[in-house]
Parts: C-alpha cells; sequence; structure tokens
C-alpha cells in the first residue's frame, strides 16, 4: 500500500469517511459530555440556547440538553439516518429540549447571532472547509458566546505493541480521509482553522482517550477490526484503490492481534478549542 500523501486543498463538501456502520455507532454511542466535551462544561448553565453540530447518534446531544433546561439544544447533521437515532436517544431520556434537522456546517439555516453555545465533536476532521465552517458557527453564535470544537489527531495516535499492522492500517486510513476531501490530523489545526475563520480569542487545551484495561482493549481493537472491513470507510478504501478486500482483513486481523495483547495500550490524543465570539 502507498504512503500517505500530504494534505490536498480544501474543498467545500467531503464524503463522510466512516458513514454510519454499527461498528461506528459502537463508538459514536459511548461518547458523552464528560468523556467528549469535558472542555466545554465550565461554560454552560441552564437557560442557554446551543448547537450540536454534527450530533450524530445523540448521546452527547443528550447530556448537554439536560446541563442546559430549559434552554433549548438544536443538533443537526449531514445524514438523516443517524438523527433517527438521535431522536430516539432524546426521547428515552425524556428529553422535551432539542430539535433536530439536517444540516450542512457549511451553510448553516439560522439567523445571524442564534445560540449562546456552539459545539462540535468529530466534525472538522470531516469537512471539506474546515475554515469556513468554523465562520459559519462564528455567525450563528451571540456575541459573548462560546464556540467549541474537539478532534482527534491521528497522526499522534500511539500505541504499544507496536505491530506493522497497524502502522500500515493508519497509514491507510489517513490516505482515505485526506481522499474523501478530510483531514484525519485535525486536532494540531483547530487554532490556526479557528484564527483564519476570525476568532481573536481562542482557548486551546488537549486531552486523550486512553484503552488499556482488558474491556477497553477488547472493544476498542474489536470496532476497529469490524469497522475496517465491514463500514463505509472499507468501501471507500477498495473502491478508491487504496487497498484490496485482503488488505483490510489482513489489518483487521492485526487490529484483533493487538487486542489479545495482555500489555496492549491506546491512546487517541485530540486538540480543542474554546473560541469566544466578540
Amino acid at each position: 500500500m502507498p504512503h500517505a500523501s500530504e494534505p490536498s486543498a480544501p474543498r467545500e463538501t467531503a464524503v463522510y469517511t466512516h458513514g454510519h456502520h454499527e461498528s461506528v455507532l459502537r463508538s459514536h454511542t459511548w461518547r458523552t459530555a464528560a468523556n467528549s466535551a469535558a472542555h466545554l462544561l465550565p461554560e454552560l448553565r441552564a437557560g442557554l440556547d446551543v448547537l450540536d453540530v454534527g450530533c450524530g447518534p445523540g448521546t452527547i446531544t443528550a447530556d448537554l440538553a439536560a446541563l442546559v433546561a430549559p434552554g433549548r439544544v438544536t443538533a443537526v447533521d449531514a445524514a438523516e439516518d443517524v438523527l433517527v437515532k438521535a431522536r430516539a436517544v432524546a426521547a428515552e431520556r425524556g428529553l422535551d429540549n432539542v430539535d433536530f434537522a439536517v444540516a450542512d456546517v457549511h451553510a448553516l439555516d439560522f439567523p445571524d447571532d442564534s445560540f449562546d453555545v456552539v459545539h462540535a465533536h468529530q466534525v472538522l476532521q470531516h469537512v471539506g472547509d474546515p475554515v469556513r465552517a468554523l465562520s459559519e458557527v462564528r455567525r450563528v453564535c451571540r456575541p459573548g458566546g462560546v464556540v467549541a470544537a474537539r478532534d482527534s489527531d491521528y497522526r499522534s495516535f500511539a500505541w504499544y505493541p507496536e505491530p506493522p499492522g497497524l502502522d500500515d492500517w493508519l497509514d491507510l486510513y489517513r490516505r482515505v480521509a485526506r481522499a474523501n476531501g478530510g483531514e484525519p490530523d485535525a486536532g494540531r489545526r483547530l487554532v490556526s482553522w479557528a484564527r483564519r475563520a476570525g476568532f481573536t480569542e481562542v482557548t486551546a487545551t488537549a486531552t486523550a482517550w486512553c484503552f488499556g484495561t482488558p474491556g477497553e482493549r477488547e472493544w476498542w481493537s474489536g470496532l476497529w477490526a469490524d469497522r475496517t472491513t465491514s463500514s463505509g470507510y472499507a468501501g471507500l478504501a477498495v473502491r478508491g484503490g487504496h487497498a484490496t478486500a485482503g488488505d483490510l482483513a489482513a489489518l483487521a486481523g492485526a487490529w484483533r492481534a493487538w487486542g489479545a495483547a495482555e500489555d496492549a495500550w491506546f491512546m487517541v490524543p485530540h486538540g480543542e478549542i474554546l473560541c469566544r465570539v466578540s
């Protein structure tokens, strides 16, 4: 398999690399405001209006809605099918202060100054033009409000043991993501993108997910093994000529072998920004 290329010029639209296969949602539904939006939580209080961009299956959305009630959360995603799952999560939790809509973050159908808080988790790495996206969420955020974003940085992922197969997996993923118009090493770029979008007050932080217990290793390795052979990402990798089905099966095997090691450990670093709107 060829090596990863450098980032290409941004384009306004991008293909969502992961898709919404069960192996993807297995990860997304694990996310909470506590484990994925801790940098935003001190800014939240009852009565705020929140826009949750790229809400996915809605587990973080539901947490945000509970924290700001009776304020409202408007949750948007580019895919209608995943909003069905997000609505079900809100209903299961008895939340009546959440609205859902299909939307393109490059061109939001909301007036200027509509929200006190805008939140985006693992979104900017998948959009065609992250600077335009941040400019748009800045437009709909009220003066004095905040825009919070958090994205992983694939080139900074770290693991042990270090089988060559996982290096090959990372190289492949980065190539496929960039071919789809995204930027997999987004975490390190968030501050730069925010400043180019016009934000002048930007607080930058970083946190990580860590998978080191037997249960965590089994879960993380299993979902990535399944994702590598069965998700939308797998199809894009094959159709784009980046890998064969046999290549993907070998990478899935490397994931399962890593997860079976008694001393296995994996870290997913994230860049975070909290931007104050002036």
